[in-house]
């Protein structure tokens, strides 16, 4: 019995080489693809919903939750099958690498940052101030760049991943309904978190993290207070 404590104890204690607890199977991926698409099915069902949860900028200050609830919805089938292909494909290679709460971090906080860009780059009396958005295309972004970030740590040829990204800029600035703003929102959150826990000193990345993590969500709750104050 002190034998199989032991073991599971050590195994409880195995780290990622970020810090993040070592897990077998990317859970939490799973997870967001199934909550994206059951919303999905119950958007084809009640098409009401798109009209509660998705982000619009000018009811965004009296109604929050829109910043994080867009995420989980999609335009058509076709915009959510891209989508979460590309959050299985890059999810179960980054979720066993950050761990469980840093990858569910990166992911939101990436979705929040892509809701904010979207909010501060548009304005009242433009046609962008009373558009719908929505899809997981933010939190995506923010999923690419912080690849990038991890095979920069590691030394890793990030030409793949800089190719990828480009192909998606030059889509996300020319392709018709497509929301840049909250691509490159998605993609610069993403991208500052993962710098946060790739670069943690060894010794504090548990700590360094949790107040990296809390730091650019109040930033990012700021920045949308600020921008509600100036309309």
């Amino acid at each position: 019995m002190d034998c199989a404590r032991q073991s599971q104890a050590g195994r409880r204690q195995a780290r990622t080489l970020l810090g993040g607890t070592v897990v077998s199977d990317a859970v939490v991926t799973k997870v967001l693809i199934g909550l994206c698409v059951a919303a999905y099915v119950v958007q084809v069902l009640a098409p009401a919903l798109d009209a509660r949860l998705a982000f619009v900028p000018v009811v965004a200050a009296g109604e929050p939750w829109r910043f994080l609830t867009t995420a989980f919805l999609h335009a058509n089938y076709m915009h959510l099958g891209f989508n979460m292909w590309a959050l299985w494909v890059l999810g179960g290679s980054l979720e066993p690498v950050l761990g469980r709460w840093r990858f569910t971090a990166v992911y939101l906080l990436s979705a929040l940052g892509g809701s904010t860009a979207i909010y501060w780059l548009s304005w009242p009396d433009t046609d962008a101030w009373g558009t719908m958005t929505v899809g997981a295309s933010g939190a995506v972004f923010g999923l690419f760049s912080t690849m990038f970030v991890v095979q920069r740590r590691f030394g890793r040829d990030t030409s793949g991943i800089v190719a990828l990204l480009a192909i998606n800029a030059v889509i996300s600035f020319l392709g018709a309904n497509i929301s840049w703003q909250g691509h490159l929102g998605g993609l610069i959150v993403g991208g500052i978190v993962a710098a946060v826990y790739a670069w943690a000193p060894r010794g504090r990345r548990q700590t360094v993290g949790i107040v990296g993590t809390v730091a650019v969500a109040v930033v990012l709750v700021g920045l949308n207070i600020a921008r509600a104050l100036i309309v």
